[in-house]
């Protein structure tokens, strides 16, 4: 690596730009006015320029949705951008960026290689009784279904693993947006979002499942729009719609013990993760291995703890010091199940996937 970096608070008028390099240490930091994900690529290329770094040779991105006909990586071309910007009704918060992304790269660099990257392709080895949703199945083959998000950080994991990968392994994804994945002999079996990113167990600002009499409700008897009920799932929900407060998992936290909405928020969130655990587990016939990633999987040992407090009937105990100095294995000592905690990386995937296609 050469250096790294990003452009933070896009769709703002307080954008910020930063950059570091090998060892860690800042060599750029802006402010930008970065009001589309354009303006955080001319951004970035005009800071790589300015500091005379080395020539890109490729860029990769992420994207969140590959559908049902996209599930591995692809160098970019005019008709997979055409299907792409067919998908953005499946992902309508995610795709859009994404794909002006990919577009602002190629006005400023015609010839560059793009490589798309899908957050989808690691759950399309699910059988189909954890892929098809209970509908007619018309709407199974016209797409709708049980794709799954996260994938990108679920292989990171398996490959940091590497031959330590469990017979039964369940993945916690944990972070403004969270899922999880039950993994058999390193094969997917099941996962928690669905056709969309806001499906399966509650999150910083989304619901996760709902029961559909709740959307009938909404559209028949409170007058909701299509607008309305997007930004409910989307943008007002989970954490934030419970406590009132937020969806950052740190400041419900400092509040729980003064702020009632802010506690329950908390108690919700781990009581549906330990629930969701515990159903997966059932899938895979038992459980090797936990493992804690993302953001809040990462550093908030509360949540862990918590989360872990009611699964001793699996096995899951874990160590108080470990867990609170985050230490990568946290189970106890006694414990059935080993309980790790592993930063993901899913740029280094992207990055590997983009190297594999553009100089192979």
């Amino acid at each position: 690596m050469v250096a790294e970096g990003g452009a933070d608070c896009i769709g703002s008028s307080g954008g910020k730009v930063s950059i570091r390099d090998a060892s860690g240490r800042s060599i750029a930091e802006s402010d930008r006015e970065l009001r589309r994900p354009q303006d955080a690529v001319d951004a970035l290329f005009d800071e790589f320029e300015r500091l005379k770094l080395p020539r890109l040779d490729a860029v990769g991105h992420r994207i969140v949705h590959g559908g049902a006909k996209h599930v591995t990586p692809e160098l970019v071309s005019p008709a997979l951008l055409a299907d792409l910007k067919n998908l953005i009704p499946f992902a309508p918060l995610h795709m859009p960026g994404g794909i002006e992304a990919i577009e602002a790269v190629a006005a400023r660099h015609p010839q560059l290689p793009q490589v798309a990257c899908f957050d989808t392709e690691f759950h399309r080895g699910m059988p189909e009784r954890a892929e098809r949703l209970p509908i007619p199945r018309e709407l199974f083959d016209a797409g709708v279904r049980r794709y799954g998000f996260h994938g990108i950080s679920y292989e990171y994991i398996l490959r940091t693993l590497a031959d330590d990968v469990p017979s039964r392994l369940i993945i916690a994804h944990l972070g403004n947006g969270a899922s999880m994945a039950a993994v058999a002999n390193g094969k997917p079996l099941d996962t928690t979002m669905g056709f969309t990113p806001a499906g399966g167990f509650m999150m910083g600002t989304r619901p996760g499942d709902l029961d559909p009499g709740v959307i009938l409700h909404l559209l028949e008897q409170k007058g909701y729009d299509v607008k309305q009920l997007g930004d409910l799932v989307n943008l007002k929900s989970g954490l934030l719609g419970v406590s009132g407060l937020g969806s950052d998992v740190k400041t419900l936290l400092d509040a729980h013990s003064t702020n009632a909405d802010a506690a329950m928020a908390i108690e919700m969130f781990c009581y549906q993760i330990r629930k969701t655990i515990g159903a997966l587990a059932a899938a895979l016939a038992g459980l090797d291995m936990l493992v804690f990633t993302g953001g809040i999987g990462e550093h908030a040992a509360a949540i862990r703890a918590e989360v872990c407090a009611g699964l001793a009937h699996l096995g899951v105990t874990i160590d108080a010091q470990r867990n609170n100095s985050n230490q990568d294995t946290i189970s106890a000592a006694d414990g059935r199940v080993r309980v790790r905690v592993i930063p993901t990386n899913e740029n280094l995937m992207v990055a590997r996937h983009t190297a594999r296609l553009v100089f192979v």
